[in-house]
């Protein structure tokens, strides 16, 4: 078995996710090959930060999809895509879609509702809903209106009843809707022109770049069956049937013990030769850099991994080729941004400066003044 080590998985994934390019070298953000498996939009900047710092200017008008997809979060994708992405992230199998749904199939399995078939009828009612936008909240009353008891939970914190919330946001894209961008609470529309999928298809019928096993492999050298299940809210034997023939398993060296991972053949070389930029940049907690499900291969200290992905309230990351060498949190006031750092180690100057660079562009993306990157050292 071919030996990789550590820190070039990680130098060849920040490259794969385009962390290593210029701001503004791409000229439109549909360029970024990671909108084939989708940008998270979650957290005060999302996607739309996640785009930049990889190089893409913002998106012009028609350009971007907003989903909620892949456990059921909002993800940005090329608007060109949308059907093919319905499909790809449609469930392979009734037992994927019970895995998917959570705590909602038990009601289900109770009544003798195939869970599929539950998620077509959510789609359905959805779909024949939302003929203009729609606030999620109205949505899910008039979804609660029209679905019988297996489909429906006692809310606490509502104190109301409400559709199960897994189903409920897997079949809205299946329904043909998506989400507009930047409204709290979320608003619903029909996507103009497409044809809803309403689970007529499923995973497998995906096209090709859009295929969510393969692409995680390409995005995450060196990831296993595990973590792509993790990933994607799917068994792991469901993602073992569908496992590329052309990955290869490499050991990884320098993980703290033995480990091994896959490749896809294709990107072999290319992950071997991936070389350092010596690029700086400020992740969101949620930018897809840090959605790998083998967290302990990205940062393998459990106390700064802890402080990495707390339960609730997630900072961002330095990251730095590839390697994690801090955490950050922005705080505005008024029209002022300050940018609390703290890195795991002493920064060299140069890097202090790199930051510094990147907190000037997070400030002008948001359109307020930087007024200082307050570094505490650990």
């Amino acid at each position: 078995m071919e030996a990789i080590a550590r820190d070039q998985l990680l130098l060849a994934r920040f490259q794969r996710h385009d962390l290593h390019r210029s701001p503004g070298e791409l000229a439109s953000c549909t360029e970024l090959g990671l909108l084939d498996q989708g940008v998270q939009d979650t957290g005060g900047d999302g996607a739309p930060w996640a785009l930049a710092i990889r190089g893409a200017p913002p998106a012009a008008e028609g350009d971007l999809v907003y989903a909620w997809t892949l456990r059921g979060a909002p993800h940005a994708y090329r608007r060109t895509d949308a059907a093919g992405v319905a499909v790809a992230t449609a469930p392979w199998s009734e037992a994927d879609a019970a895995k998917r749904v959570f705590d909602a199939s038990r009601p289900l399995k109770a009544a003798g509702i195939p869970v599929l078939d539950a998620l077509r009828t959510v789609a359905e009612q959805a779909r024949a809903i939302v003929e203009r936008p729609t606030v999620k909240g109205e949505l899910s009353r008039r979804l609660t209106e029209v679905l019988d008891e297996p489909y429906l939970r006692w809310c606490r914190p509502c104190q109301a009843i409400h559709a199960y919330e897994q189903p409920f946001r897997l079949a809205a894209l299946q329904a043909g809707l998506e989400l507009e961008p930047g409204t709290s609470p979320p608003v619903l529309r029909r996507i103009p022109r497409l044809r809803p999928n309403l689970l007529g298809r499923l995973g497998d019928d995906a096209p090709a770049h859009l295929d969510v096993v393969r692409g995680h492999l390409r995005f995450y050298p060196g990831a296993g069956p595990k973590d792509v299940a993790g990933h994607v809210d799917a068994p792991v034997k469901e993602v073992k049937v569908r496992w590329p023939d052309d990955a290869v398993e490499v050991a990884i060296a320098g993980a703290g013990g033995e480990a091994s991972g896959w490749v896809l053949a294709e990107d072999l070389d290319a992950v071997q030769a991936a070389a350092p930029t010596g690029a700086v940049r400020l992740l969101g907690p949620y930018d897809p850099y840090l959605q790998a499900r083998d967290r302990w291969l990205l940062v393998d200290d459990p106390t700064r991994a802890k402080g990495l992905w707390p339960v609730l309230g997630r900072p961002g990351a330095v990251v730095v080729d590839g390697e994690v060498v801090g955490t950050w949190r922005p705080r505005t006031t008024g029209k002022r941004l300050t940018v609390n750092v703290e890195p795991w180690a002493r920064l060299p100057r140069p890097l202090q400066d790199a930051v510094d660079a990147e907190a000037e562009r997070l400030a002008q993306h948001r359109g307020v003044t930087l007024a200082e990157v307050a570094m505490t050292w650990r």
